[in-house]
């Protein structure tokens, strides 16, 4: 299924260049403009405290430490390594699961939604959507790599959040009882 959902993405790839184009440069370059809009909900609520700023960087290096481990465990390799593709954007060779790209982005977007700004998160969840799709169609990784990647952010959003929350209560019942 994850072969055949590769190929009904990436089969429109090679057709039209306009389009190609915005996807090559969506795959390459879409990232760091995730990482500048990022930027606007960090700042705006620094001045609130750094407790949120320090949640999105340990679950973006959660995320980043576990997407590596399963790279590591991983045998999935490039769709372009055993399959005729159109690949548009130059690529090593390797593990493909999960995508380093869709793993960072969707755990800053999905960070950034649960630690300083919703809205934001949402907004910056669509920019990884098209990052993680840009990636399919330019042939250097199957649609699981992307939703695996998303997983694991979810996952590491997840447990920062859960960690924090329990800090936060140890950290209040601590000050209750000196008070």
């Amino acid at each position: 299924m994850n072969y055949h959902l590769f190929q009904l993405v990436n089969a429109a790839a090679g057709r039209s260049d306009p389009v190609d184009d915005v996807f090559e440069w969506s795959a390459r370059w879409l990232i760091y403009v995730l990482a500048a809009t990022a930027a606007v909900p960090v700042l705006t609520h620094l001045r609130h405290g750094r407790t949120a700023l320090v949640r999105v960087v340990v679950s973006l290096g959660l995320a980043f430490a576990v997407g590596q481990a399963v790279a590591a465990l991983s045998t999935e390799v490039r769709p372009f390594q055993t399959h005729p593709v159109h690949q548009l954007i130059p690529h090593a060779a390797g593990a493909s699961l999960p995508s380093d790209h869709a793993t960072a982005a969707f755990a800053v977007a999905f960070a950034v939604g649960a630690f300083l700004s919703r809205r934001w998160g949402v907004a910056l969840s669509l920019i990884a959507t098209i990052v993680g799709f840009a990636r399919v169609w330019t042939g250097v990784h199957y649609p699981g790599d992307i939703l695996v990647g998303a997983l694991i952010a979810a996952a590491a959003v997840t447990t920062i959040g859960v960690v924090g929350r329990a800090y936060d209560r140890r950290a209040s019942r601590r000050l209750d009882t000196t008070a």
